[in-house]
């Protein structure tokens, strides 16, 4: 029973762990996303700042702008558009990694409910065995007394009949 119940505890100790592991993993690839979204938003910044600093350039004739200042700042807006793209993608990939985390989270919790409410059964279901076996041990201890009472009885009325035999031919 002890053993049964020893082994029932290791293995649900050992599926809590491995999902851990599992939930580590999926927990260090959401940095790695992570830290991918961070960079790129650091990079969109860096590109706005050229932007901010392409639109003050006027490199033309009075101080005015000329259309290689334009162009490249409008090569720079091009930039940081394909950088928020970029930025969509990532963070779309970001909040997968959440949805699929969050749907494991939940599956080990279903999963750990119906291997706890399993270990439960099985706890009861041996509790009950073991109080049956209890109670026909206590029956046979029972039975075993008056069998024993009736041995020892048995055995006086022998002693005593033997007794009285002896008796009756020494007269």
């Amino acid at each position: 029973m002890k053993h049964k119940l020893i082994t029932i505890i290791s293995v649900f100790v050992l599926s809590i762990n491995c999902g851990f592991a599992s939930l580590q993993q999926d927990s260090s690839a959401y940095e790695k996303q992570r830290e991918r979204v961070n960079h790129l938003l650091k990079q969109r910044s860096d590109r706005f700042g050229e932007f901010d600093a392409s639109l003050q350039a006027r490199s033309g004739i009075f101080g005015l702008k000329t259309k290689k200042d334009m162009q490249a700042s409008i090569d720079i807006l091009k930039q940081i558009v394909l950088t928020d793209n970029n930025i969509f993608k990532e963070t779309k990939a970001l909040l997968d990694f959440k949805d699929i985390e969050k749907q494991a989270v939940e599956n080990m919790a279903s999963e750990s409910g119906t291997r706890i409410t399993g270990y439960i059964n099985t706890i009861s279901k041996l509790q009950k065995n073991q109080e049956q076996l209890q109670d026909e041990l206590a029956a046979l201890k029972r039975q075993n007394s008056i069998y024993l009472n009736i041995l020892i009885v048995a055995f006086l009325a022998l002693i005593t009949l033997s007794f009285l035999l002896l008796k009756r031919k020494k007269n």
